[in-house]
C-alpha cells in the first residue's frame, strides 16, 4: 500500500450552509450516508444502464452500476492512501441525475430542451443534491460538502466555459467556494476512472448474458483474446457465463493495475507534492498508460459497434425516445396537472425537465401509457 495521502483530501472545508460536526462520523462518512438515504440513489434502481430493467432482473441497472464503480473505486483509493470515504460518495452519487432509459432518455431531453438551456445529468445531479431533495428542517438539497460538490461538478475535467453551470446551478449558489477551471480532487478523477472501468467491463458481460455477441466475437479484441487463452483448456467443460465473468474479472484488475501505476508517474512527472500542486496541475493526473488507452478504445468501439447499435437495441431506444418526447410534450401543455406545483414562466421547462429526469423507467412507462 503507498501513502499518498498529503495529495488527497483530508480536511473538509465545510458546508455551503454550516452545520456542526458529527462526534462519530466524518464529513464524508455523513456524506455517502446523505447519497445513500435520497430519494434520487432509490430510484436508480429502476433506471437504465443499458437494457430496461422490464427486460430481466438480471442485467445492470444503474443502481447496481453505481454500487459496482463504487466498489472499484474504493480499492484504488485505499491503495493509495487516499480519502475513500470521499471517493466511495462520488461513484455512488455520479449517476444520480440519470433520467429515465439511459442515454437514450438523456439525449432525448436534451432535444426537448434544446431551446431552454439543454439538459446534462452531470450538471443535473448537481440540481439533485444541491435544491431538488427537499427533506431537512433548515435546509434545501443534502447540503454536502464542498469536496463533493466540487467532485460531482468537475469529475470529468474543468468547466473553462462556465455558461451551463451558470444557467442550471447558478455561480452565486456555489458561493465562490469552487474554482470551475481547476481540475478536481485526486478521489474525484478515481471515481470518473473507475466509472469507465466499470462500465465497459460489464457492458460487456450484460451485451454477452443478452445473446448479442458470442465469446468468438469478444477474441476479435487481443486484450480480451489473451484472456481467455488462459482458459483455454477448460474451454468445452466451463459454463460460458462463468468463463465471461472470469475475463470480465482479469480485466478489471489488469486495468486497475495499469491505472495504478501510471498516474503514480503522473504524479511523479507533475511533482505532486500536496493538494494544491492537483488543483493547479494542467493535466488529467489519474489515467491509463498509452497502451491501456488503446485497449479501453478498442473495447468501446466494439460496444459501440456490436452492442449499442444493435438492431435490438436501437429499436428499444428509439421507443423509449419517444416516450420522453411526448411526456415531455403532453406536461408542457398542461404542468399543474403533473407537477406538485405551479412553475412560473421563468422555470415551467426547467421544472419539467427535473420531473421527467426523475422517473424511472417503469414510472414514465406507466405515465406514457395513461395517456394514449
Amino acid at each position: 500500500m503507498k501513502n499518498y495521502k498529503k495529495i488527497g483530501i483530508i480536511k473538509s472545508k465545510g458546508r455551503l450552509i454550516n452545520e456542526p460536526n458529527s462526534p462519530f462520523r466524518s464529513p464524508f462518512q455523513r456524506d455517502r450516508d446523505r447519497i445513500i438515504h435520497s430519494t434520487a440513489f432509490r430510484r436508480l434502481k429502476h433506471k437504465t444502464q443499458v437494457f430496461v430493467n422490464t427486460e430481466g432482473d438480471h442485467y445492470r441497472t444503474r443502481i447496481t452500476h453505481s454500487i459496482e464503480v463504487a466498489q472499484i473505486a474504493r480499492t484504488i483509493s485505499r491503495y493509495l492512501n487516499l480519502n475513500d470515504d470521499l471517493t466511495e460518495t462520488l461513484s455512488l452519487a455520479h449517476d444520480l441525475g440519470h433520467t429515465p432509459f439511459g442515454h437514450a432518455g438523456e439525449e432525448a431531453l436534451n432535444e426537448c430542451m434544446n431551446k431552454h438551456g439543454g439538459f446534462d445529468h452531470n450538471l443535473q445531479t448537481l440540481r439533485i443534491v444541491m435544491f431538488i431533495e427537499n427533506k431537512y428542517v433548515k435546509f434545501k438539497g443534502l447540503n454536502l460538502t464542498v469536496e463533493t460538490l466540487d467532485g460531482l461538478l468537475k469529475h470529468n475535467g474543468p468547466y473553462y466555459d462556465d455558461t451551463d453551470v451558470k444557467n442550471l446551478i447558478g455561480l452565486k449558489n456555489l458561493k465562490n467556494k469552487i474554482d470551475l477551471k481547476s481540475y478536481p480532487s485526486i478521489e474525484a478523477q478515481i471515481a470518473s476512472i473507475s466509472d469507465d472501468i466499470a462500465y465497459n467491463n460489464h457492458d460487456i458481460q450484460d451485451g454477452f448474458n443478452a445473446n448479442i455477441f458470442k465469446i468468438n466475437e469478444l477474441k476479435e479484441i487481443n486484450f480480451f483474446n489473451e484472456i481467455l487463452k488462459r482458459y483455454s483448456s477448460k474451454f468445452k467443460k466451463t459454463n460460458n457465463k462463468i468463463l465471461i465473468y472470469q475475463m470480465v474479472r482479469d480485466s478489471i484488475n489488469l486495468m486497475v493495475k495499469d491505472l495504478i501505476k501510471n498516474s503514480l508517474i503522473n504524479f511523479k512527472l507533475n511533482k505532486i507534492n500536496k493538494l494544491n500542486d492537483v488543483y493547479k496541475s494542467e493535466n488529467k493526473l489519474v489515467c491509463f498508460s498509452s497502451n491501456y488507452e488503446d485497449i479501453i478504445n478498442e473495447i468501446r468501439d466494439f460496444l459501440s459497434f456490436k452492442m449499442y447499435k444493435n438492431n435490438k437495441v436501437l429499436k428499444k431506444n428509439n421507443e423509449n425516445r419517444r416516450i420522453i418526447e411526448k411526456l415531455f410534450k403532453k406536461i408542457s401543455s398542461n404542468p399543474r396537472k403533473f407537477l406538485t406545483f405551479t412553475p412560473t414562466k421563468h422555470n415551467k421547462y426547467r421544472s419539467i425537465a427535473d420531473y421527467i429526469s426523475g422517473m424511472t423507467d417503469r414510472f414514465a412507462i406507466n405515465i406514457y401509457k395513461s395517456l394514449k
